[in-house]
C-alpha cells in the first residue's frame, strides 16, 4: 500500500535542488574523465569513435560527428564513455575485434602508450580536484574552529556516542593517539576512530569507541547528523517565523543570554532542552542576561517543548568571542600548495572510510549509499557555488580512486592486465578480455544496485 502522507511530507524544491546539483557536478566529473582518455588516445594517433556525456543505449539525446568522432549526450545518467577503436570496453563492439588490427588502433599500440591512454582519466580527475581546492581557497579562503576555542568542551548530540561513553562538557585531547587541530574535523575523526581521550572534570579518561559503532548509527538514522557540536552559552541567535511567536510574545531579543528557568540555573542549551521538554505546553519563567544586566520574562513552551529561537551561528559567535574562528585567505600562487594539501587530505580521509567499508567487523557497508546519498551532500536551499565546488572536488577524488581499483570494467581494471603484460611480456587474448568486461560490468551493476537499495529500501531509510 503506498504511504501518500510520506510522499507528500517530501520537500520536492529540495530533492528537486539537490538533484541539479548532483547532475551538473556528475556531468563536468564525467566530462574531464572522459577527456583524459580521449586526449592521450589522440597523442598517441588512436582513432576516437564516440566522445558522450552519459549512456545512449539505443538512442541519445543528442549527437553530431566531427571527423571520425561522434559527440553526443545520453539518456542514462549512469556516467559516460569513449570508445576508442580497438579496444574491449562497456562498448562491446565485438565485429571490429574480429577485424585485423590496424595502425590507428587501441591494440596496436605499445603497452606503455596504452597504459597511459588508462591512466589520464583517473590523471585528470586528481588534477580538477586540486585545481577546485585551489581555487576555492583562492577566492573563498579558509575558515574554521580550533579545539583551543572551544573553551566549554562539547556537546555530545547523538545518543550512541553518550551511550559509548562521552558526555557533555568533555574536552577532547586526542583521538586514536592524535591530537585534533580543528573541531571541523572532530566529527569525521570520531567515526574512524577506536579510543577518544578526554579532560572530564580535570582527570583524563578514555572512551572506547565500539568496532561496529558506524553500523549502529547506519541502522538507527544513517549517521547524517553530527556526533558532538561545541558547548555554549544559550544565546539567542535570531527571531523569526510563525515558529518563534512565543519568544517575541514574551519581549525576547537578538542576543539576550538564558542562565535559569525557573529557580533552576543553566547554562548551555544540553541543559535547558530537557528543562523545557519537561515544561512542554506550560508558561515558564526566564532569567536572562541583557547588556549585562539580569530580567525576567515570562513565555510559553509549545507542545514541542520549545520557545522558539534560533541559536547564534558560527559568525555571531566569532563576533561575540565566544568561539573564535581561525581565517586563513591564499594569494593566488600560495592557493595551489595549499589545494594539493586539501587534495592529499580530502584523499586520505575518504581511503580511511573505505578501509572501514572493507571490514565486515565495523558493518560499514550498510552505510554505502548511491545518487541519493550523493545529492544529499548539496545544500537544500539556494544556489551556494562554494558548497558545489567543494563537493564537486571531493567527488572527482572519490571517482579517481574508485576508477583505480582492479575490477575489470573499470580503468584499474585494464591497467593490472596491462602491468601483466608489460612484466611478462604476454598480452591477454581479446576472447579473455572480453570475459573479463562482462564479470567487470556485472559486479559494478550489483555494487551500483546494492548502494541504491539502501539508499531507498535499506538500512538508511528515514534520515
Amino acid at each position: 500500500m503506498v504511504n501518500y502522507s510520506s510522499i507528500l511530507a517530501i520537500n520536492w524544491p529540495a530533492v528537486g535542488l539537490q538533484a541539479g546539483y548532483l547532475l551538473f557536478s556528475l556531468s563536468i566529473l564525467v566530462i574531464i574523465h572522459e577527456f583524459g582518455h580521449f586526449l592521450t588516445a589522440k597523442l598517441f594517433k588512436c582513432r576516437v569513435d564516440k566522445f558522450y556525456l552519459f549512456f545512449d543505449p539505443w538512442f541519445s539525446i543528442f549527437k553530431k560527428k566531427i571527423g571520425d568522432t561522434e559527440y553526443g549526450i545520453g539518456w542514462l545518467p549512469l556516467g559516460g564513455y569513449v570508445k576508442i577503436a580497438g579496444m574491449i570496453d562497456e562498448s562491446m563492439d565485438k565485429e571490429q575485434m574480429k577485424q585485423a588490427p590496424q595502425p590507428w588502433e587501441f591494440r596496436s599500440k605499445p603497452a606503455w602508450q596504452r597504459l597511459i591512454i588508462m591512466l589520464a582519466g583517473v590523471t585528470m580527475n586528481v588534477l580538477l580536484a586540486f585545481f577546485i581546492y585551489a581555487m576555492v581557497l583562492y577566492k573563498w579562503g579558509e575558515q574554521k574552529l580550533p579545539m583551543s576555542s572551544v573553551h566549554d568542551g562539547v556537546w555530545v548530540t547523538d545518543s550512541l556516542i553518550s551511550k559509548a561513553g562521552l558526555e557533555n562538557g568533555d574536552k577532547i585531547v586526542s583521538i586514536n593517539g592524535e591530537p585534533v587541530q580543528y573541531f571541523d574535523d572532530l566529527n569525521a575523526k570520531i567515526l574512524l576512530g577506536n579510543n577518544i581521550e578526554v579532560i572530564r572534570n580535570g582527570q583524563k579518561e578514555t572512551i572506547h569507541i565500539p568496532k561496529n559503532f558506524i553500523e549502529q548509527l547506519v541502522e538507527k538514522k544513517g549517521g547524517r547528523n553530527p556526533l558532538v557540536m561545541p558547548r555554549e552559552p544559550i544565546i539567542i541567535g535570531d527571531l523569526a517565523g510563525a515558529e518563534s511567536r512565543n519568544a517575541i510574545d514574551a519581549g525576547l531579543k537578538k542576543f539576550d543570554q538564558i542562565i535559569g528557568v525557573d529557580s533552576l540555573p543553566v547554562r548551555y542549551f544540553d541543559q535547558l532542552a530537557p528543562v523545557l521538554q519537561a515544561h512542554a505546553g506550560d508558561t515558564v519563567l526566564l532569567r536572562i542576561l541583557r547588556d549585562g544586566k539580569e530580567i525576567s520574562k515570562k513565555v510559553l513552551v509549545n507542545i514541542d517543548g520549545k520557545i522558539g529561537f534560533y541559536v547564534i551561528n558560527s559568525d555571531q559567535a566569532d563576533s561575540l568571542g565566544i568561539l573564535k574562528q581561525q581565517t586563513m585567505n591564499y594569494g593566488f600562487l600560495a592557493s595551489f600548495p595549499a589545494g594539493v594539501r586539501k587534495t592529499g587530505e580530502q584523499l586520505n580521509f575518504y581511503l580511511q572510510q573505505f578501509k572501514l567499508i572493507l571490514n565486515p567487523e565495523t558493518g560499514a557497508y550498510k552505510g554505502l549509499g548511491g545518487f541519493k546519498a550523493m545529492a544529499s551532500i548539496f545544500p537544500d536551499t539556494g544556489w551556494n557555488w562554494q558548497a558545489f565546488w567543494r563537493v564537486t572536488a571531493f567527488f572527482s577524488i572519490i571517482l579517481a580512486f574508485m576508477n583505480l581499483l582492479p575490477i575489470p570494467a573499470l580503468d584499474g581494471g585494464h591497467v593490472v592486465f596491462t602491468l601483466v603484460e608489460m612484466i611478462t611480456g604476454r598480452k591477454p587474448s581479446d576472447k579473455f578480455l572480453e570475459y573479463a568486461q562482462i564479470i567487470g560490468m556485472v559486479i559494478l551493476f550489483g555494487l551500483l544496485l546494492f548502494a541504491n537499495f539502501n539508499d531507498w529500501f535499506g538500512y538508511g531509510r528515514g534520515h
